[in-house]
């Protein structure tokens, strides 16, 4: 019996399609916290130079999000208007673009990004060690895209739930090499900072043929016509980039500035650049909850509007809302419980460590509840269609987010504590304008 594309607006529809989201995130993070945790007790210098390299890749996973993003909103619109012919055909050019966008990547990666970082980070060793990492790394993003869009489908589609096999066999798998590859365990080489790279890559290609496997055995592929007749269609591709363009854009200087905020950090010292990666894994693992329920109000917002319920949309975004903060809640008073239990994990074992952490972590915690009421007001305006305006508002953001770290952290040289508090005024940006605009009705006549 085929899925009931169009959703309703109760709180187990919600919770239906936010909670598989949540832990299909939630297993990449864990991934990327088991690298770190990994790399720590490999030394300072790797964990450090970690955080300057995770979010390197995170600006070409990003792009892929924003493409995702994109997606989602239109399967969303097409399942709401209960057209499955059209969903595959968005599908198969999404994964057709993406593959572009990967080579373009490895690219970039290869010529330009050693250049860039030459000239950004003080440490020889660290620049080094970044640029060989990332020439390994790269080759993880083909995987990591058609992945990407395979979860735009389940989710565009309410098939939510079957993210989370294709999660737990790419988590299994990255500890597995973790362990072996950065260590030279069971018999394998060690190849230190550089295996969490090839482990991580190993780790994607799972996922994505476990999840392949799971859409072909539950008739999704056949359903829709997916991985066939690929061609270049030009006026679907324009629709796909009409509305992921800005999303992609927006995606990548969000982290770019994160590579930026980074780069200032390094500048403050290892232990610093160190300290600041243990607090990018709460946003990411913790962080789950938060685009969960955020990718959720983007798809619902999509699809009830293409059921025509326009009038409904804004009681919808409130009930998202409500609940994505409940959970951020819960996760700040359980991180404010146990901040040194937190930061223990990572083997560091300087008392500064510990003492500079905990009230960055604090800070951490409650910007995360200011994110999680933000995320869901800008997703359900690129539910709406208009991406544009979700790009405008993340742009607004990001230049006050880019001159106060630059005022902060190198012309006053205050310290990070300081530098952090610039995610308050980031997502406080993103808050207020998403919400204006959702109020202002201007969204009601947008048409995808």
């Amino acid at each position: 019996m085929p899925n009931q594309l169009q959703v309703s607006l109760s709180t187990k529809q919600i919770l239906k399609i936010a909670l598989p989201i949540s832990l299909a995130l939630m297993v990449p993070q864990f991934n990327f916290i088991i690298n770190n945790v990994f790399l720590g007790h490999l030394s300072e210098q790797a964990l450090a130079t970690a955080s300057i390299t995770g979010v390197y890749y995170l600006i070409f996973a990003g792009i892929g999000f924003g493409l995702n993003n994109g997606l989602q909103a239109l399967i969303s619109r097409r399942a709401g208007e209960n057209r499955p012919e059209e969903i595959g055909k968005i599908f198969n050019l999404g994964v057709l673009i993406s593959l572009l966008i990967a080579t373009a990547g490895i690219l970039i990666t290869y010529f330009i990004a050693p250049v860039v970082l030459k000239a950004s980070i003080h440490s020889e060793q660290t620049y080094k060690m970044s640029v060989e990492f990332l020439r390994i790394r790269i080759w993880g993003l083909p995987f990591l895209y058609i992945y990407q869009m395979r979860n735009a489908l389940l989710v565009g589609t309410n098939q939510s739930k079957y993210l989370v096999t294709g999660t737990l066999a790419e988590a299994v798998t990255n500890v597995l090499f973790d362990y072996t590859l950065i260590f030279g365990n069971w018999g394998l080489p060690a190849f230190g900072f550089n295996g969490a790279a090839i482990a991580s890559i190993i780790s994607e290609f799972v996922g994505m043929f476990v999840i392949y496997l799971v859409i072909s055995a539950k008739g999704i592929s056949r359903r829709f016509s997916l991985m066939k007749n690929i061609y270049w269609d030009t006026e679907n591709a324009k629709g796909i980039l009409n509305i992921s363009g800005p999303l992609i854009f927006q995606s990548a200087i969000s982290i770019i500035s994160w590579i930026f905020f980074y780069i200032l950090i390094e500048h403050h010292g290892e232990t610093n650049l160190a300290i600041s990666n243990t607090m990018r894994n709460i946003f990411g693992f913790f962080g789950v909850f938060v685009w969960a329920f955020g990718a959720t109000a983007n798809s619902m917002v999509s699809n009830v509007i293409g059921q025509g319920k326009k009038n409904m949309v804004l009681h919808l975004i409130k009930k998202i809302m409500l609940l994505s903060m409940s959970i951020a809640v819960f996760v700040c008073i359980l991180l404010n419980l146990f901040p040194a239990q937190y930061l223990s994990i990572y083997g560091q074992s300087t008392e500064g460590f510990v003492r500079q952490g905990i009230p960055l972590l604090r800070l951490v915690s409650f910007v995360m509840v200011l994110m999680s009421a933000a995320s869901v007001w800008l997703n359900s305006v690129t539910g709406t269609g208009n991406s544009r305006v979700t790009f405008f508002i993340e742009l607004a953001a990001i230049t006050f987010y880019c001159i106060y770290i630059y005022f902060v952290l190198e012309v006053y040289n205050l310290s990070i504590f300081w530098g952090w508090m610039s995610e308050i005024i980031y997502w406080s940006i993103m808050l207020f304008l998403s919400f204006a605009y959702m109020k202002s009705g201007k969204w009601r006549a947008k048409i995808i």
